[in-house]
This record gives C-alpha cells, structure tokens and sequence, in this order.
C-alpha cells in the first residue's frame, strides 16, 4: 500500500508539472521584455486564451515628466465586440488602474495616472469571444507617483468639493459623442504614511432614460481630481453617477455642447 501511495503521489507531481508547463506555455512572450509579464498574465487572465494585438493602441510619453500626473490614451477602433478594457501596470505597487466596460461606447478611454516606477502601461481588451487582446508601451519616471501623498491631503478645504463633478459633451459628425469629465477627489493610494486609501470605485454613464452608457472603474493609482475622456456611441444629455469607497456619491447632469 504504501509503495502505491508513492507511485500515486509520483504520478500526481507529474501531472501537476506537466499542467504547469502547459499554462505557461499558452502565455505568449511579452514583446516589451518585462519580468512581470507572466505573473500579470496568471493574475488577471488566468486560463482564458490571451494574444499581444497592434489594434491595441496604448498611447503614454517615454518619460513621466509627472509622476502625479502622466497621461495615458488607450483605443482599438479597429477592434469590434470588446465588453471590457483592463489597464495595469506591472512594475507598479497596485498594479491596476482601472476597468472600463463600453456597453454603448467605443473602447478609448483617456485619464492620467501616478508613476511609482519605470513600468509597461497595458490595456487588455476581453472581447465577447473570451479573449483578451493585449498592447502597451514603456514609461520611464523618476518614480514616487504612488507613495506621495495627494495635494488634497495637506488642505483642509478639499472636503468641501469633494465629488464635485465638471463635465462637457461634444456631439461628433459621425452621430457618436465623446465626453470629459473631471471629479474634485484626493485618490489617495493608501501608501503615504498616515494616510488611508480613499478613492473613486465606480463612475456610471447614462442617458436620459437612466440606460447605462458606459461604467469605468478607477483604482488608487488613477491620479488626483482625475479628468476622464470616453467615446459614446449616441448623442444626447448625460448623467453621471459615482460613488467612492468610503460611501460617498456624486451625481452630475451634462447636456451636449451648444444645446
């Protein structure tokens, strides 16, 4: 019994082995050479099929002149049937930026975000097959973005406007629309001494029916008083709805420009 037992356990290491192997392999190689690459690709994407694809534009300067506050432009208008848009950043402390579904919008999304560290910026775009479809570029920083405390921190005024909302809408010739909005909110990551994570969780975009537009998701390293810029597929008046993850919401109307 115990020599079967043995064998058992032998042939059980081996399968393990072998489906390790296998998992890895289905990995594709990371065309921006980083060391994270594969646990990001365990983390986020598990067992579902993954590929690097060009449509996948991630646009972010060479060098976070800002570490606060480095822009990022991601889009595929080439790519059809995307349900979700995942941004991250391997070298980064918190590693997710943000979620983005674009129930009826187009997959760009515009925002600015805290450079800890030199890093690969990606989008990861599931598409209604199940596959994620994956681009990014490099940003080179000084560093800090994350662990610095936000400027809101040090004003006692800032509560007073906290989620105040600013937002415009421009109707465009091809009967889509795109919007911009910015949210009065500290987007603390959680990692300056003394002071807790605190930031917006959920921002929902809706129509003048209350249908939902498009939901973005920011996480901790979305940059302070963060300024948001979406593609809709429709025209027409808007409503945005958010909350944060201490419970505290924010609403805002916005009618399209030179109405």
């Amino acid at each position: 019994m115990r020599a079967l037992s043995l064998i058992a356990g032998v042939v059980f290491a081996a399968l393990l082995v072998q489906s390790a192997v296998v998992a890895a392999a289905a990995v594709p190689d990371d065309p921006l050479a980083s060391s994270q690459w594969r646990y990001m690709a365990r983390k986020y994407f598990r067992d579902a099929p993954v590929v690097f694809d060009e449509r996948v534009q991630v646009i972010a300067p060479d060098y976070a002149e800002d570490s606060l506050n480095t822009p990022v432009q991601v889009s595929a208008p080439e790519l059809e049937g995307v349900e979700q848009v995942l941004v991250f950043a391997d070298m980064s402390p918190i590693t997710k930026v943000l979620d983005y579904y674009p129930i009826k919008a187009r997959p760009s999304i515009g925002f600015s975000f805290k450079v800890q560290q030199a890093t690969p910026i990606r989008a990861a775009m599931r598409t209604a097959d199940g596959t994620w479809h994956v681009g990014g570029t490099w940003v080179d920083a000084q560093g800090g973005g994350c662990t610095a405390p936000s400027v809101a921190s040090a004003n006692p005024i800032w509560e007073t406007r906290l989620g105040e909302t600013e937002a415009r809408v421009w109707p465009r010739a091809n009967g889509e629309s795109r919007l911009k909005f910015r949210v009065v909110h500290p987007m603390d990551t959680g990692l300056a001494a003394g002071i807790p994570e605190f930031f917006i969780t959920e921002v929902a975009i809706r129509d003048a029916d209350g249908e939902t537009l498009a939901r973005v998701e920011p996480y901790e390293p979305v940059s302070e008083n963060p300024v948001i810029t979406l593609d809709l597929d429709v025209r027409g008046p808007l409503t945005l709805a958010g909350r944060d993850n201490n419970g505290n919401r924010f609403e805002a109307s916005v009618a399209p420009s030179g109405s």
